[in-house]
């Protein structure tokens, strides 16, 4: 199963040449199947930039979580902890293989009436191949 999640283009960019190991979510999808996420890179691209395959998912607390993926979490300390704020827990998803789209792809072709997700959308097979047609 598949998820399709809106990143921020900076971070899209890093998780694909991989300085940034780590995806953290405040909310995560609950379906133990998941195992790759579709890149949405968010305003000003908006487009769908690659694929990344799930390694794990961390759940804790915002400075366990941090202490466990500084290394390689691709965010800066103050970021991360303003993205946090007030979260008694948060998870980090450790991004596993990374395959970038040669030519990323406007998911309005795949779906006219796509509409980016404010966090994570399950992605159907349908779609998936739409999208791996159109790259």
């Amino acid at each position: 199963m598949r998820v399709l999640m809106s990143v921020k283009p900076k971070y899209a960019d890093k998780i694909l040449v991989g300085s940034k190991k780590f995806e953290f979510r405040k909310v995560i999808f609950r379906h133990p199947d998941v195992h790759e996420i579709v890149i949405y890179s968010s305003s000003p691209v908006k487009k769908i930039v690659g694929t990344c395959t799930i390694r794990s998912v961390v759940e804790d607390d915002p400075l366990a979580l941090w202490e466990h993926c500084k290394e390689a979490a691709g965010i800066g300390e103050e970021d991360f902890f303003s993205y946090f704020e007030g979260r008694k827990r948060g998870y980090a998803i450790e991004i596993g293989k990374t395959d970038p789209l040669e030519r990323p792809v406007d998911p309005k072709v795949c779906d006219p009436e796509f509409m980016p997700p404010q966090s994570f959308q399950y992605v159907d097979d349908a779609f998936y191949s739409k999208i791996k047609n159109a790259a």
